[in-house]
């Protein structure tokens, strides 16, 4: 098995964060620092910052309903809980594949299997993104075409499918996955978010879980 994927399957992390990991000097194999694309054998000693890691054979991927006002991390910031106080101690040690911001709910996956993060994750695959968005005013029909057609926001174009759902709200589709894109996209036209919820990422939809709660993904 190649070091990356090794990695990967050892972690939970995605396969490009696992060769960043190795690049960084960060993992040794029998007390070494690898070569690009070995390949792992049995018996051989792997430790990602002094820590010995093994591949998992059995992985847990699981889908959270995120509520808005807790944070993807580990650690709170400013007093702001985590999604990870909502979760039970045996899954306090998956991993979120992607996030959603403070202000934002909906589906949120977490997993320790570090392909399916580099599958749903990696720009090649263009995994579709859904989302609910309900806007504070009317969107225009040329600002809905501007969008459709691509936004510069400094540093990259994000282009957004949207379809009315009513009432200011718009059902968002997405393959791109930049930090706060959707929200950046409609302020650079004068617009704010006043909610987000994300309802299907991949072959994963978030259906009629409820706020809060999570249930273990089906096999994809």
């Amino acid at each position: 098995m190649r070091i990356n994927k090794y990695i990967a399957q050892s972690t939970g992390m995605s396969r490009r964060k696992a060769d960043e990991t190795i690049a960084d000097g960060r993992v040794l194999v029998n007390g070494k620092l690898p070569e690009v694309g070995q390949q792992i054998k049995a018996g051989d000693i792997v430790e990602v910052d002094g820590n010995k890691v093994e591949a998992l054979t059995n992985t847990t991927t699981i889908v959270f309903n995120k509520p808005a006002g807790v944070i993807c991390s580990k650690v709170r910031q400013d007093d702001t809980p985590t999604i990870y106080e909502l979760l039970p101690e045996d899954l306090k040690d998956l991993k979120t594949i992607g996030r959603l911001d403070k202000n934002s709910r909906g589906l949120l996956l977490l997993t320790n299997d570090g392909d399916l993060a580099q599958r749903l994750t990696h720009p090649k695959y263009k995994k579709e993104k859904v989302y609910q968005v309900k806007l504070d005013k009317e969107l225009a029909s040329s600002d809905k075409e501007a969008i459709e057609n691509g936004i510069d926001i400094e540093e990259y174009i994000s282009q957004l499918q949207l379809k009315h759902l009513g009432e200011n709200s718009w059902q968002v589709t997405m393959t791109q996955g930049r930090n706060r894109q959707i929200r950046r996209t409609f302020e650079t036209l004068g617009y704010k978010v006043v909610d987000l919820l994300r309802v299907k990422f991949g072959e994963y939809r978030l259906g009629d879980l409820k706020e809060g709660k999570w249930q273990a993904a089906p096999r994809s």
